[in-house]
């Protein structure tokens, strides 16, 4: 059995996630740090308790979701490795890149949550954008559309039949409306993720990232710009500076899993979002979520 562990982004979070996971071993000094970090308790947030009076208390503001999304992901990933599991290959979706370094020993938790404070906010103050899910398409001429509209890219291609369009919000309102699909939905979001519209939050964001240490993989890591595997921490960082202005290349992820002989993707994290298009996008490959205390064996 070949397996991949695989990390889901934002979209994944849910209040009580980390409710189960509480008297896991380290899981309240994880908790503890995060809080330290961002000024306020992500404890309190994650379970619904934030008051909401707070500068900061919901979870779905993405200032909190991604520390909380990596705190809840970390500690699932450190019991597995109590319990000797072991992997062959790693990827995170957006975000979950990041826990995807962390999994591979490239960051430890402290830095990690260090640069999703930074990497949060910045993407909180990047408005003016926006993305649209569209599911049921030609391929073809979705991206004869991209190609003709000026403001729109594709920010998460995560698989043949469902993507993430990004940019001006005309311009994506455009392509959704002259696309033949089956759905497309509006999200929630402050910017245009993933495209060239947040390239002044990727300039200072790739600042922060040549601060770092990036230590070389233990596992190799498949990156959301280029999913081609490698233990090489430098390629890794370089990788992760351009997250920010590039699109997930998820589908193409899937591919070189398949490729590699993958025969189980784990999704470690709540939901089971990335486990779904492994699903109906990996022919003859098991999947399996671990999302709380239960699927660890507790």
């Amino acid at each position: 059995m070949t397996i991949a562990w695989v990390f889901p982004g934002q979209g994944s979070q849910k209040l009580g996630m980390a409710n189960s996971l509480l008297d896991l071993p380290g899981s309240r000094e994880r908790f503890e740090l995060a809080s330290e970090i961002l000024g306020r308790d992500l404890w309190r947030i994650c379970s619904g308790e934030g008051i909401p009076n707070e500068e900061i208390y919901d979870l779905n503001d993405t200032r909190n979701t991604q520390p909380a999304l990596f705190v809840v992901e970390s500690l699932l990933v450190d019991d597995l490795k109590r319990q000797n599991r072991e992997t062959q290959l790693i990827a995170g979706h957006s975000l979950g890149e990041i826990v995807g370094l962390y999994s591979a020993d490239v960051l430890d938790a402290k830095t990690a949550l260090l640069l999703l404070k930074k990497r949060s906010e910045l993407m909180s103050a990047a408005g003016g954008g926006a993305m649209i899910a569209v599911l049921g398409f030609d391929r073809n001429e979705l991206d004869a559309l991209i190609r003709e509209t000026d403001g729109a890219a594709i920010a998460n291609d995560n698989s043949e039949s469902q993507v993430v369009l990004s940019g001006l919000p005309q311009a994506v309102r455009k392509v959704a409306d002259n696309l033949k699909c089956k759905r497309a939905i509006p999200l929630q979001v402050s910017g245009a993720f993933h495209s060239v519209f947040m390239t002044e939050a990727s300039i200072s964001f790739a600042e922060e990232l040549d601060q770092l240490t990036f230590k070389d993989a233990q596992v190799p890591v498949l990156s959301n710009v280029d999913p081609t595997p490698t233990c090489n921490g430098e390629i890794l960082r370089e990788n992760l500076k351009k997250q920010m202005i590039t699109g997930v290349r998820w589908r193409e992820t899937m591919h070189v899993m398949h490729s590699e002989g993958i025969t189980t993707m784990v999704e470690i994290g709540p939901g089971n979002v990335l486990s779904g298009l492994a699903k109906r996008s990996m022919k003859g490959v098991l999947t399996s979520q671990i999302s709380n205390a239960s699927d660890l064996g507790y």
